[in-house]
């Protein structure tokens, strides 16, 4: 996997979610809040461990532990649009550091289960990708299941579009 493979995920991880923040954001807050019995309660508590998840990771490669989001750190759509927001900055910071060599090294870490891993830079990275598209497809459904119409996040529609920019 290349930086410019890894970039592109990355765009394209960043737009999707925008897309997810913009639609929820034009949610009334009871919609937006509710409990919707899913893995992570409702919408916001699905975004909530999206942004504070890529906030881990990201803790994890560059050596300074991150602890997992509560809903104190960010109790509002607003709140959590702006730490999403800045998480994505540190993100495209990093990768600015990047290169095709590093992105091949390897670092250790630990899971809260306090199991230790070691695992690629570029593979640990498609995991994040993958991980907020797995909870992007949860909170659609959720959005579909209170009458509310999703974006379209596909991988296919972000390259449709942003071939013609």
């Amino acid at each position: 996997m290349t930086l410019q493979e890894i970039k592109t995920l990355h765009a394209y991880n960043a737009w999707a979610t925008n897309r997810i923040f913009e639609a929820t954001g034009a949610m009334p807050a009871e919609q937006y809040l509710r409990d919707m019995k899913s893995s992570h309660g409702g919408i916001h508590g699905t975004l909530l461990h999206m942004v504070g998840s890529e906030r881990v990771w990201l803790g994890r490669w560059i050596g300074k532990p991150e602890a997992f989001l509560t809903a104190a750190d960010a109790p509002s759509h607003a709140a959590l649009f702006a730490l999403w927001q800045s998480t994505g900055f540190e993100v495209a910071k990093f990768l600015g550091t990047m290169t095709d060599k590093k992105l091949q090294g390897t670092f250790t870490m630990k899971t809260t289960a306090g199991e230790v891993f070691e695992h690629a830079i570029w593979q640990a990275f498609q995991h994040l990708v993958d991980h907020c598209t797995y909870h992007r497809g949860q909170v659609i459904t959720m959005m579909r299941q209170q009458g509310v119409v999703p974006p379209n996040t596909g991988l296919i529609r972000f390259y449709r579009e942003t071939s013609r920019r």
